[in-house]
């Protein structure tokens, strides 16, 4: 019987050092560019083309008028005098600025909102619902009453920025904070992570 348990032992011990050798003997190989470019490039460059294809076929048939839909041609015509003169670069920032401001400022409200709807009860049961019911809202349904309210200037682009992005924050940090073991929040509390510092 003792023979039995000492082959059997054995065996459990060849087999883990053969596993423990597979893993010594992985070969890592350098993918070639042709294989990346294929796999990764190309995709999006298909996509991109097949949407201008798309818009140019669009304007070529007529679907709509041309100030709602213009032609490539006149699109890059525009992009190549604002080049010329100047503003391109301009115009780009203004648009990256306020995206960039925006998150920052969601993520100023969504991050201490977020803190408070998963740790206070209360708060969770009055806040959160609200707050997934207007992360399922796309962020395009608050341009019509945003124009409304302010015009068309960027405190409107601020606002669905912020609609649009602080319940996401917020809900995201709730989920993480609820996925956190709870043996790690008694080891936090064990060592003295207790109010604001746990």
């Amino acid at each position: 019987m003792a023979n039995t348990e000492t082959k059997a032992t054995t065996d459990d011990l060849a087999g883990l050092e053969a596993g423990l050798d597979a893993l010594d003997a992985v070969e890592v190989r350098r993918s070639p560019v042709r294989e990346i470019l294929v796999e990764k490039a190309l995709p999006p460059v298909l996509a991109v083309a097949l949407v201008l294809a798309l818009w140019q076929l669009l304007v070529s048939l007529g679907v709509t008028e041309e100030n709602k839909l213009p032609p490539l041609t006149a699109v890059w015509d525009s992009l190549s005098d604002m080049w010329i003169k100047g503003t391109l670069l301009e115009v780009i920032w203004t648009s990256v600025s306020r995206g960039l401001l925006g998150f920052l400022l969601a993520l100023a409200i969504g991050t201490p909102l977020g803190l408070l709807v998963a740790r206070v009860k209360f708060v969770r049961a009055a806040i959160g619902p609200i707050l997934q019911g207007l992360q399922s809202l796309p962020s395009v349904a608050w341009v019509p009453p945003a124009v409304l309210w302010f015009g068309l200037n960027d405190a409107m682009m601020f606002t669905v920025i912020l609609l649009g992005a602080v319940p996401s924050i917020a809900n995201g940090l709730v989920s993480g904070i609820d996925q956190v073991p709870p043996l790690f929040l008694r080891a936090g509390r064990t060592l003295g992570a207790t109010g604001l510092r746990g």
